[in-house]
């Protein structure tokens, strides 16, 4: 039973980063698919970057 626990704390802790940049609004489209893959496969490092660098292109807007 303690395994179970232990593994069901180990999963939501996570997909925490997967969902808080699923919910993101900093980035749409492809760039998000690929920090979502970056963290599913790299984990919490690519979650660091990514509050860090993101977005990777500037955004402009028009008046």
């Amino acid at each position: 039973m303690f395994s179970f626990l232990c593994g069901v704390l180990f999963f939501f802790v996570w997909i925490i980063p997967v969902i808080a940049i699923g919910v993101s609004d900093r980035t749409s489209g492809g760039e998000k698919a690929a920090w979502l893959l970056a963290v599913i496969f790299i984990s919490w490092f690519a979650w660091i970057f990514y509050l860090l660098l993101a977005p990777l292109k500037t955004q402009r807007y028009r008046a």
